[in-house]
C-alpha cells in the first residue's frame, strides 16, 4: 500500500476553501459538559449549517445530495448524546453508536478521539453502545457512512474534554489555561507542574450541564489521524480472546438452532414426533416458532442431532413454483423503456444487456443471537447493525415497550447486510419466549444461502449513442427483485424529506436509495439511470424473498454494465479504455486515480493470448476508486482441477488499485477494506450465487456458495491511497472497492475471451460444481473425522 498525493478537482468536492465535505463549516463548534462524577462532554451539532453544492453541467441526484448526505442530516440532531468520559485511571471511555463488524471502525474511531484529545490511542477505550431510542437515526450502520458522519461530532466531544481539563489544571496550577500544553494523556505547565487526565477527571466535572465552545485542531498538527495503525483488537481477534455472540456466557443460555423449510420462506405446519425428539440426548426444550421448529440443547452438536431427526410438515412458501427462468420473466416484464430510441443513419447505437444472480450476503459469522425473555422484560445479545429497529422488533413479539427492551450490541463477524436485518434475534426472542428459558440462537451453515438475507437478481440494460465520435447519450435501466430496506433507511429518508431533491417525491424507496447512491462520471451528454422492481410501488416487501442490500448495495451491478458499455464505446471511437475514459471523465480526482493505476499496472503491456487488463471506475461515497485487473483465461488455468465439489474457470492474477476517500484516517484499515472489496468483487463477477430451483435455493455453506477461494486470490495485489489537497474530512471507504473491481473483471474477462459477458457471475450458467446438500432434513450431519483434519 502506498500513498499518493494528486491534485484535488473543486467540483468533486463541490466546496469552497473554508467548507467540510461533511456539509459543516470550520468554525467554532458548539458542546456540553454534562454532568457526572467524573468529566463527561458531547457535541452538539444540530444547528450546523450546509454548504450549498456547486451544481456541475448535467448534475445526477447522488452528485448534489447522496444517501451519505441523507445519513449524515438525519443523524446530526442526536450528535450531542453521544457522549466521551474521562476516567480517573487516565483513559476515555467512549459508547459508539455504530456497530464493528470487522470494517475497523473501532480502532479509526479511537484514532479520532486520541487526536483530539491529546491521549495516546490504546488509552481510549471504545465500545458499543447498546440500543437507545434517544438515537434515532443515529444508530444505524450502513452505507460506508460511519466515519463520514461521525467524524465531526466524535472530534467535537474529544476536544471539549480535553479543553475542560486543561482548565481545571490551570485552576490547580494557579495559571492561565493558555499557557498549558497537553501531551500524552498529562497537562503540563513551562515551571514543571503536570498532572495526568485521571488527577483531572474529577475536578473538571461539571454539576450542572453547560454549553462550551472549541475550536478543532488543524490538519497540520495531526500526529495521530492519517498514520497507519494495526486494529486496536487484531491480538484478540487471532488468539481466540475476543468475544463475538456464540462466545459469550450467559447464565442458562443453552444452544438452539431451528428446523428449517425446505423451500425458501416456508412455513411449519407441525412437527409430528415431538415425544421422540424431546427425549434425544440433551434435548431440553422444542417449539415451533413462525419461521420453523425449535429446539434447545446441552451442545450445538445435539441441536443438530435433533433437527436431523424432526419429521416436520411444511406450508410452501410464496416462491415454491419459482426458479431463476421465472424470475428472469418477471424482471424483462418490468423493465422501463429507453427514451432514447435505436437511431438510423450517421449515429451508433452500442448497447449492453446484463443479468444478476441472486447472491448471498451471509458473513463469516452465521447470524446467532441470545434472547433472555421474562415476564414483562427481555433481554438480547447480538452482533446487530441497526439495533434500534431491533429492539422495536423484540417489542412487538413479546407485547411490551421498547424500554423494556435491552439490546446489547456485540461485535459482529462481517455483515454485508445481513446484521442490519434482525432476523437472527425475532428467532432467538421467539424461541425464549416459547420456551421461558433463555437461549443461545445460531443459525447453521447450511440456512445461510437458502433462509437468509439475498441480494436480488436484477436486469441492466445499457444503450448509448455515439454521432461523429462524441456520446450523444447515455441510459441505464436497471430492474432488480424488490430489496428490502425496512431495517431504517425508509425513515431516514423521511426524516431528511425537506433536503431530498424534489424529484425523488414519486420515488419509491427503492428507486430512492438508487438515485442517491449512482454516480456515472462521464460527460456522455443525456446521462439517465433509472431503476424498477418486480412488486407494485408502495410495496416494503417482497413476500417470496428474503433480501437486503448486500455490499455496495446497487453498485456492483451498475457499475459492471455501465463500464462494460464504456469499453464498448471506447471501441467504437478507437481508442483504448484509458484514453477513452480520461477523455470524458468530468473529475480531476477521477482521473488521478485512473492515471495512476494505469501507470502502476503497466495498462497496454503486451500479453499472451488468452491473458487481458481490464480497468474500470466508480464514483460513491465522497470519493472514487479506480481499478486495474489482470485475468488469465487460458485452458490451462481455467479448467485446472481443485479437487472435488469446487469451481474452476478463469483466474485474476493481478489487481492495482487506487481510492481516494478524501482525508484517510487510518491508511492501514482502508488498505485492509480495500482487499476486501476487492475479493469480494472477484467473486461477484465470476463465481459466487444462489440457484433457485422450484422455490429451493441449491447452495448450503461455503463448501458450495463460491465466494474467492485462496487459490483464486490474485498473486499481486496493489492498493494505493490518493491524498487529495485541500480536502480535510473523510469520505466513506467501507464498500468503495467493489463495485469497480467487479466492473475491471468483467471488462478483463470480455477483452481476454473476445466476447462481452452477459449473466453474472460468469460461472452461474454452467452445469452445478456441486452435489446439493439435502433439503430434508434441512442441514447435514456433523462432521465426525474433524480430528484428522488438524494439525
Amino acid at each position: 500500500m502506498t500513498t499518493d498525493a494528486h491534485p484535488h478537482d473543486q467540483q468533486l468536492s463541490s466546496l469552497d476553501e473554508a467548507d467540510d465535505p461533511s456539509g459543516l463549516r470550520r468554525r467554532t463548534f458548539l458542546g456540553w459538559v454534562v454532568a457526572g462524577a467524573t468529566l463527561t462532554v458531547a457535541a452538539d451539532l444540530r444547528l450546523a449549517p450546509r454548504a450549498e453544492a456547486v451544481v456541475p453541467s448535467g448534475p445526477q441526484v447522488a452528485d448534489l445530495y447522496d444517501l451519505e448526505d441523507a445519513q449524515t442530516d438525519s443523524a446530526l440532531p442526536t450528535s450531542q448524546l453521544i457522549t466521551i468520559t474521562i476516567n480517573t485511571d487516565g483513559t476515555a471511555s467512549f459508547e459508539m453508536p455504530r456497530t464493528e463488524v470487522g470494517q475497523g471502525i473501532i480502532t479509526s474511531t479511537a484514532m479520532i478521539i486520541a487526536e483530539e484529545l491529546d491521549l495516546p490511542v490504546d488509552k481510549v477505550k471504545v465500545t458499543m453502545a447498546p440500543a437507545r431510542q434517544e438515537l434515532a437515526f443515529n444508530q444505524l450502520t450502513a452505507g460506508s457512512n460511519t466515519t463520514f458522519s461521525t467524524y465531526t461530532p466524535f472530534r467535537v466531544a474529544a476536544a471539549i474534554a480535553r479543553k475542560q481539563l486543561v482548565e481545571a489544571a490551570a485552576i490547580l496550577f494557579g495559571t492561565q489555561a493558555d499557557r498549558l500544553i497537553t501531551t500524552g494523556g498529562v497537562v503540563r505547565d513551562t515551571l514543571g507542574n503536570q498532572a495526568t487526565y485521571g488527577d483531572l477527571a474529577i475536578d473538571a466535572a461539571k454539576q450542572v450541564v453547560e454549553a462550551v465552545e472549541v475550536v478543532l485542531r488543524g490538519e497540520e498538527k495531526f500526529r495521530v489521524i492519517g498514520k497507519p495503525q494495526s486494529r486496536l483488537d487484531a491480538r484478540d481477534a487471532v488468539t481466540g480472546k475476543k468475544k463475538f455472540t456464540t462466545d459469550l456466557k450467559i447464565p442458562n443460555a443453552l444452544p438452539t438452532m431451528v428446523c428449517r423449510p425446505p423451500t425458501h420462506l416456508g412455513k411449519p405446519r407441525k412437527l409430528t414426533n415431538p415425544d421422540a425428539i424431546e427425549k434425544m440426548p440433551g434435548v431440553t426444550h422444542v417449539a415451533q416458532i413462525p419461521t420453523g421448529i425449535a429446539v434447545r440443547a446441552r451442545t450445538f452438536g445435539q441441536c443438530i442431532d435433533a433437527v436431523r431427526a424432526m419429521k416436520v410438515q411444511w406450508t410452501p412458501g410464496d416462491a415454491a413454483n419459482e426458479s431463476d427462468d421465472t424470475i428472469l420473466a418477471e424482471l424483462r416484464a418490468a423493465e422501463l423503456p429507453m427514451v432514447v430510441p435505436q437511431v438510423p443513419g450517421l449515429a451508433t447505437t452500442v448497447e449492453t444487456d446484463c443479468v444478476f444472480a441472486f447472491k448471498s450476503s451471509a458473513a463469516l459469522e452465521p447470524y446467532a443471537a441470545i434472547a433472555d425473555v421474562r415476564d414483562g422484560s427481555a433481554e438480547i445479545w447480538a452482533g446487530i447493525k441497526s439495533p434500534i429497529f431491533a429492539q422495536n422488533q423484540v417489542a412487538a413479539i413479546c407485547g411490551i415497550p421498547p424500554t423494556s427492551v435491552k439490546v446489547n450490541v456485540i461485535t459482529g463477524g462481517g455483515s454485508f447486510g445481513h446484521k442490519l436485518f434482525a432476523d437472527h434475534i425475532k428467532e432467538a426472542t421467539e424461541a425464549s419466549k416459547a420456551m421461558g428459558v433463555p437461549v443461545k440462537l445460531m443459525w447453521h451453515r447450511a440456512d445461510e444461502p437458502r433462509q437468509g438475507r439475498l441480494h436480488p437478481m436484477a436486469t441492466s440494460r445499457v444503450r448509448a449513442t455515439v454521432l461523429a465520435g462524441e456520446v450523444l447519450s447515455f441510459e441505464q435501466r436497471h430492474t432488480s427483485v424488490l430489496t428490502d430496506f425496512e431495517h431504517g433507511f425508509g425513515e431516514i429518508l423521511s426524516n431528511v424529506a425537506d433536503e431530498l431533491p424534489t424529484q425523488l417525491g414519486n420515488y419509491t424507496l427503492s428507486q430512492s436509495v438508487f438515485a442517491l447512491t449512482q454516480q456515472m462520471p462521464y460527460n456522455f451528454g443525456v446521462l439517465d439511470q433509472l431503476m424498477n422492481e418486480t412488486v407494485a410501488k408502495g410495496d416494503l416487501v417482497d413476500e417470496r424473498f428474503s433480501t437486503g442490500s448486500m455490499r455496495n448495495i446497487y453498485s456492483p451491478d451498475v457499475c459492471t454494465a455501465a463500464e462494460l458499455t464504456v469499453d464498448k464505446l471506447a471501441k467504437v471511437a478507437k481508442m483504448d479504455p484509458v484514453a477513452f475514459r480520461l477523455k470524458h471523465l468530468k473529475d480531476e480526482r477521477v482521473k488521478d486515480a485512473l492515471r495512476l493505476v494505469a501507470d502502476k499496472g503497466n495498462f497496454g503491456r503486451s500479453m499472451p493470448s488468452g491473458t487481458a487488463q481490464g480497468v474500470a471506475i466508480h464514483k460513491e461515497y465522497k470519493g472514487c476508486t479506480a481499478v486495474l485487473v489482470e485475468i488469465d483465461n487460458r485452458p490451462a488455468t481455467r479448467n485446472r482441477d481443485l479437487g472435488p465439489e469446487t469451481i474452476t474457470g478463469p483466474r485474476v492474477t493481478k489487481v492495482v488499485l487506487a481510492v481516494d476517500v478524501g482525508l484517510c484516517i487510518n491508511p492501514r484499515g482502508l488498505e485492509a477494506q480495500m482487499q476486501g472489496g476487492i475479493m469480494d468483487g472477484i467473486a461477484l463477477t465470476l463465481t459466487s450465487s444462489c440457484h433457485l430451483e422450484n422455490g429451493r435455493f441449491q447452495e448450503a455453506s461455503w463448501d458450495n456458495y463460491f465466494y474467492t477461494r485462496q487459490w483464486n486470490v490474485p498473486f499481486d495485489v496493489e492498493v494505493h491511497i490518493l491524498s487529495p489537497e485541500g480536502i480535510d474530512s473523510p469520505g466513506g471507504g467501507g464498500e468503495a472497492a467493489v463495485g469497480s473491481t467487479a466492473a475491471a473483471v468483467a471488462c478483463a474477462y470480455a477483452r481476454a475471451t473476445g466476447q462481452v459477458p452477459t449473466v453474472f457471475p460468469i460461472q452461474h450458467t454452467k452445469p452445478l460444481a456441486f452435489k446439493p446438500k439435502t433439503f430434508i432434513p434441512s442441514v447435514p450431519q456433523s462432521p465426525t473425522n474433524g480430528l484428522r483434519r488438524t494439525y
